[in-house]
């Protein structure tokens, strides 16, 4: 690939990490070793061409797809990863959808050789829906209301790896959604739901960041949970991933400390 190899993380389960907010995309490979699943595929034109390529060199064809969630560096896509459908979680359609022309604004703001062509395709899941409906693996839906509408992160069951989207990173602390009623306590929930789930996880994938074992992840875990319980103290969080940070990723930071100071009356 042009900018980022395809890195076997457990048993057909493969990530490439892409210079862009250390942006992975996790391929899911079948049973039958010839058809795969292809989860938030990033970030550049270039980039997702050679993935690609990369997979049809490993006589891999996608079948199958999903979105995480409905911000652009998770709805990205390519001619020439095929047609298979994308799926998003009934909410994550929905919203998808609806912020289109936002979305496309973003990614063109971001970064330059972003192809925005594809960035409504997704295909809702039934409300509710558990599991994907692709024959190749059972992968397991695990919804909730953290860091965007419609969010959800996928357990590759055999392989007991965890896809977490934009969650559970080493490089970001946690993103609330701001539109949220209740910001903070969705994201509490969510890490709640991956710390009753940690047994049947071996690995851990975050949209943005490096693959961490279980052990990672409950000190994942534990971090963002400090981090959340932090924001309405009057001292700024002590968190290693705050310390030299990007520029959007403190003004991220500063908005949803004032929102949660706000609320809580801090």
């Amino acid at each position: 690939m042009t900018s980022a190899e395809l890195v076997e993380i457990a048993p057909g389960v493969l990530v490439a990490t892409h210079p862009f907010c250390a942006t992975t995309t996790t391929v899911v490979v079948g049973a039958d070793g010839r058809e795969c699943l292809l989860v938030d595929p990033a970030v550049t034109a270039e980039e997702i061409d050679a993935l690609a390529a990369a997979l049809a060199a490993r006589g891999l064809t996608v079948t199958g797809a999903f979105s995480t969630h409905p911000h652009w560096d998770h709805l990205l896509w390519r001619p020439a990863l095929g047609d298979a459908p994308r799926w998003a979680t009934a909410a994550g359609a929905r919203r998808a959808l609806e912020v289109t022309d936002d979305n496309v604004r973003k990614a063109h703001e971001a970064l330059d050789g972003v192809d925005t062509s594809g960035m409504a395709r997704v295909v809702a899941l039934p409300a509710g829906a558990t599991a994907l409906p692709w024959s190749g693996r059972a992968c397991r839906v695990v919804e909730h209301a953290a860091h965007a509408q419609g969010h959800a992160a996928l357990l590759v069951t055999d392989a007991r790896v965890l896809v977490a989207g934009d969650m559970l990173s080493d490089v970001e602390v946690p993103l609330l959604d701001l539109e949220a009623a209740r910001p903070w306590d969705d994201y509490a929930e969510a890490l709640d739901r991956f710390a009753e789930i940690a047994l049947s996880i071996e690995v851990v994938v975050p949209g943005h960041g490096t693959v961490g074992d279980r052990a990672e992840l409950l000190r994942r875990i534990a971090a963002d949970r400090t981090y959340l319980a932090a924001l309405p103290l009057d001292e700024e969080p002590d968190d290693p991933r705050l310390a030299g940070s990007a520029d959007w990723l403190l003004a991220e930071h500063a908005a949803a400390r004032q929102r949660v100071r706000a609320d809580l009356g801090g």
